[in-house]
């Protein structure tokens, strides 16, 4: 057991898993930003209550808010290539799986579309909420000189609901980053990866994981502030438009 604390061994080590945000950065703003398309088409889905679709909608963000992410990323893992491999079989296709092989795809990418499909469960009530926030009143005046709905939702609500749902925006980006530490589950090098690997030839895990802990914290508090000054101008620009 651990008598003390190296301390030039922490910080020496906080510079070489801080080598790693790229890593975790691309994976959370991709994640969350393919999470905001899938969680628009989804709440615009249930919103207006499209049928056969409202059903499979519904199921998906029951499933995804249901189950534990390092469930989902291990579906993702182990079930994509299996069902990829499967249906070629099937269809005779067994020389496109020779030329590609579904179990050479990068883990990266199984990260990717784990991290993106859980944060689109998840920012599809955000985004409901935030659409269902803007005022009747304006979609009945819409309706009523003629617009198209496809002209409201894009000219009237859309742009008023990402006004309400940017704070929500930036805690769903910020929760992302944590999350992205489970990316090592499937060999994915991140901020998380690193820590374990350092962590696993030096054994010194107590140094490694507050050093982990300070660069995710920097990366949160970081995000804070740059989605505290959206905000602000956010207010600013709705009281420039109720004027």
């Amino acid at each position: 057991m651990q008598k003390e604390l190296d301390w030039a061994f922490l910080w020496k080590n906080i510079i070489a898993i801080s080598a790693k945000i790229p890593v975790t950065m691309y994976l959370a703003l991709l994640a969350t930003f393919f999470g905001v398309i899938i969680g628009l088409l989804i709440a615009i889905i249930r919103i207006y209550k499209i049928p056969a679709l409202r059903w499979a909608a519904s199921a998906y963000v029951s499933f995804i808010r249901g189950t534990p992410v390092l469930v989902q990323l291990y579906l993702v893992y182990y079930g994509v290539p299996w069902v990829l491999l499967t249906a070629a079989a099937k269809l005779g296709m067994a020389g496109v799986t020779e030329r590609f092989n579904p179990n050479n795809i990068s883990p990266v990418i199984f990260a990717l579309v784990t991290f993106s499909l859980n944060s689109g469960g998840y920012l599809s009530e955000t985004l409901r909420s935030a659409i269902e926030s803007v005022d009747r009143g304006q979609i009945e005046a819409a309706r009523s000189i003629g617009l198209r709905e496809s002209r409201i939702l894009l000219k009237i609500v859309l742009p008023q609901a990402a006004l309400n749902a940017i704070p929500n925006l930036g805690n769903s980006l910020i929760g992302m980053v944590k999350d992205t530490s489970l990316a090592f589950s499937v060999m994915v090098i991140d901020v998380m990866g690193e820590a374990k690997l350092i962590g696993s030839k030096t054994l010194r895990y107590l140094e490694i994981y507050i050093a982990v802990s300070i660069v995710y914290w920097s990366l949160c508090i970081l995000l804070e502030l740059i989605f505290g000054v959206a905000e602000k101008r956010m207010k600013m620009t709705r009281r420039e438009l109720a004027e």
